[in-house]
């Protein structure tokens, strides 16, 4: 047996004895969780905004040890460290091979498994798990919490980034000082972007936008934020713009505060089907972005950053918590107490 956060109802979690994680398939592997956390995503169901199965394991965020590995998996072993991604990308489809992980054509199957927990059962484990040298007591505190956004938060933050086509010498406005957008913040930064907006009305996320590299904050929304944004821009607007909250309005904004031909990188999770186009039309606006290239851009990037001590995406997690505290780290984010609520599952 282990215990999993479950779901129970909008507002309502809980600690769960289950059956322990099990290889069923050649290509999964079991882990043994280090540390999870919870993400803003996870907020739509507990709040009842959308749907979820009750009684379901949650959580898609972790690092942790591999336990046992499938017949098929050769890549990973036993007492391997490494990230877990929410992708589980196969690695040999075409979406996988042309850098698109996140939208991989080969899902093994639907069980709903929980990465908030004493163990996970993961799929296509061979290409999308990312070893990590050594092991966790070779890092510091702060070193887990870092390479823990390298499961979902960082990664995806730095989608926003590269669908944006941020490029050295540009000015990026970033919407959304959540998690991710404070990531994109540092991702806008390493791609080199020499102005940084950030927009954002709370004062502990302004001060992390401007330790991770933001240069101006706006915490005015919607026809006021657009007004600052052209102000700072003397008239011109963004080169690119990174979306990263999914409202109507976020992404109403983000394409007007874009220049002439800049391109809005979209990661948040859209919270309405239908869209203006013809905004982006009359300005030569580009739409593109959609679910993190987590494996590729962690192999490709962001795991030598955080080794090198290049970047720290790990300050998100403004609390800590005991698995066994699971309603109370889904409290600290709803209430915005907490940017990103920290899981210590194991040492």
């Amino acid at each position: 047996m282990m215990k999993t956060a479950v779901f129970v109802e909008p507002g309502k979690m809980v600690v769960q004895e289950l059956p322990k994680a099990q290889v069923k398939q050649p290509t999964d592997a079991v882990l043994k969780i280090v540390r999870a956390c919870v993400c803003g995503s996870d907020l739509w169901w507990y709040r009842g905004i959308s749907k979820r199965q009750a009684n379901s394991p949650v959580g898609h965020e972790a690092i942790g040890i591999v336990e046992s590995v499938g017949a098929a998996v050769t890549n990973v072993k036993p007492g391997d460290f490494v990230i877990a991604p929410f992708t589980h990308g196969c690695g040999h489809c075409a979406a996988c091979l042309a850098g698109f992980d996140g939208d991989c054509l080969n899902k093994t199957d639907d069980e709903i498994v929980g990465y908030q927990g004493e163990y996970l059962r993961f799929k296509n484990a061979d290409w999308a798990l990312v070893k990590i040298p050594g092991q966790p007591a070779d890092y510091t505190d702060a070193q887990l919490n870092d390479l823990l956004t390298l499961s979902d938060v960082m990664a995806t933050g730095y989608h926003a980034a590269t669908s944006a086509e941020v490029k050295a010498g540009d000015t990026v406005v970033v919407m959304g000082d959540g998690a991710v957008g404070l990531c994109g913040v540092i991702a806008a930064k390493l791609l080199g972007a020499t102005r940084i907006i950030a927009m954002s009305r709370h004062a502990d996320r302004q001060a992390l936008a401007k330790e991770f590299g933001a240069t101006d904050i706006i915490a005015e929304r919607g026809d006021d934020a657009i007004q600052k944004v052209h102000e700072l821009t003397n008239g011109a607007g963004a080169d690119a713009v990174l979306e990263c909250v999914g409202t109507e309005l976020s992404v109403d904004t983000a394409v007007k505060v874009g220049r002439p031909g800049a391109v809005v990188g979209r990661v948040g999770v859209p919270q309405k089907a239908e869209m203006n186009t013809n905004n982006l039309f009359w300005k030569n606006i580009g739409l593109r972005g959609g679910i993190a290239s987590v494996t590729t851009d962690d192999r490709q990037v962001l795991l030598a950053a955080v080794l090198k001590g290049e970047i720290h995406p790990g300050k998100v997690f403004t609390q800590r918590f005991k698995l066994a505290d699971i309603q109370a780290a889904y409290e600290a984010m709803d209430q915005r107490q907490a940017i990103k609520s920290l899981l210590v599952i194991s040492d």
